[in-house]
């Protein structure tokens, strides 16, 4: 007979769960510090101090921290694997926020091949359960959470995210892990579970319809596999993965994907129509109240985004060799370019799989499946929102989002004629 928890219990025990596992990780970390030849910290460019401590409103240090940034990208790749490194496993984190093409791009790596443990967003249950719990306003316990879970899912453990999944499952077996098909690892015959009549259709797969999946199963096969890469879009700080990157069980790489703020916006109000309803009723001819709520959450994105950036364009030691940041618009035009430099970043072998999928998906001559498909025209979504948003609403983006534009290369629009004008780019070449 299965008993029934309440959501506070359920997260209370998670929570007890999290901090136990800190306590035995921090001891661990201690005692291999101490065997460990103690080492000079490496001091930060003049540079990289610039970046830290420049002044948004002054243009001048945008504009430097700009050229630093594009220089970090043309040298990303001066990092070189020890030969101890290249004979383990491969863990791979794609961080971005909503509608910035990570889908897409998480698509790079859950098509990789037999050898690849790929994951769609496992922290969907985690930011679920901390908003039912908490009301979604406990940053400091939702980082935690997330890095908790992320680094068991890297050891091919499931253990703490069952305990965020609603309903529980069963015997670790479960019907409402989110976007299960969106994983090919959690579809394979070895993982894909016996069918359940009446219900099946929830959980097909590909060209295969499974049933509820077992979670000690697929523990079973991400343990078999040589690399794993995990997608997701709630974590708000790169600073609080920290302890992942430090963790000597594992072998981790951060890939930042961004993309234009304005994009992003434009991308949000279709998708995501009823909690943008503000920003649709102010592009209708209305002024945009600067203070409101709405605004003041754009802008704290955006300086979220910018700072996890600078974080990891600064190079500090934990994160030296583990940090790639990319452009979506890079990867709409050069998409089998990118896909290379990251698997190259990444210390893994970019296979014929990947790159047939990457033409068959960046050469659709229309979009199937509708919003949420991987299936585009990848060059022709770069320019999309540029005739979807108002210039009163660009203007308000660039405001309050200027410095995180500057940063990243994203140009400017001083007129209505500008912004529609595809002859202007918009974005600044970086190599």
């Amino acid at each position: 007979m299965r008993i029934k928890y309440s959501l506070p219990v359920v997260f209370f025990v998670a929570l007890v769960i999290i901090e136990k596992e800190n306590n035995i990780i921090s001891r661990v970390s201690d005692k291999l510090a101490l065997k460990q030849t103690p080492q000079t910290p490496i001091q930060p460019s003049r540079s990289a101090n610039a970046l830290w401590k420049r002044n948004d409103s002054s243009e001048g240090k945008l504009n430097s921290a700009f050229m630093l940034m594009k220089r970090r990208l043309e040298n990303y790749s001066d990092y070189r694997p020890l030969a101890a490194e290249t004979s383990r496993r491969k863990n791979i984190l794609l961080l971005a926020t909503t509608r910035t093409g990570s889908s897409f791009v998480g698509e790079f790596f859950n098509q990789q091949g037999d050898n690849m443990f790929y994951l769609f967003e496992p922290l969907w249950h985690v930011e679920k359960m901390l908003t039912l719990a908490t009301g979604g306003t406990n940053a400091t316990a939702a980082a935690k959470a997330y890095r908790n879970v992320l680094r068991q899912l890297f050891l091919c453990d499931f253990s703490l995210l069952e305990r965020f999944i609603d309903p529980l499952p069963v015997d670790h077996v479960t019907a409402s892990l989110f976007r299960r098909s969106s994983s090919r690892s959690l579809c394979e015959q070895a993982v894909c579970g016996p069918l359940v009549k009446g219900v099946f259709e929830r959980y097909k797969c590909s060209n295969r319809r499974c049933g509820p999946l077992n979670l000690t199963t697929a523990s079973e096969s991400c343990l078999e596999k040589e690399h794993r890469a995990i997608k997701s879009v709630r974590v708000r700080q790169l600073e609080t993965l920290r302890p992942l990157a430090e963790d000597p069980r594992l072998d981790v790489k951060f890939i930042q994907l961004v993309r234009d703020p304005r994009a992003v916006l434009a991308s949000r109000m279709v998708a995501f129509a009823a909690k943008y309803d503000n920003w649709k009723r102010w592009a209708d001819n209305r002024d945009v109240p600067m203070d409101d709520d709405e605004v003041k959450k754009l802008k704290s994105n955006c300086n979220s985004i910018r700072m996890s950036a600078e974080m990891g364009l600064g190079k500090p030691a934990w994160l030296r060799g583990r940090y790639m940041l990319v452009r979506y618009e890079d990867i709409a035009h050069f998409p089998m370019r990118k896909a290379a430099e990251m698997y190259k970043f990444a210390g893994i072998p970019f296979t014929p799989q990947v790159k047939a999928w990457i033409l068959k998906s960046t050469q659709a001559s229309k979009e199937t499946g509708g919003i949420y498909s991987t299936q585009k025209n990848s060059t022709e979504q770069v320019e999309k929102w540029r005739f979807k948003l108002p210039f009163k609403i660009v203007q308000v983006v660039q405001k309050v989002c200027g410095p995180t534009l500057k940063l990243f290369g994203y140009k400017f629009v001083t007129s209505q004629e500008m912004l529609t004008d595809k002859s202007i780019s918009l974005i600044e070449e970086l190599w």
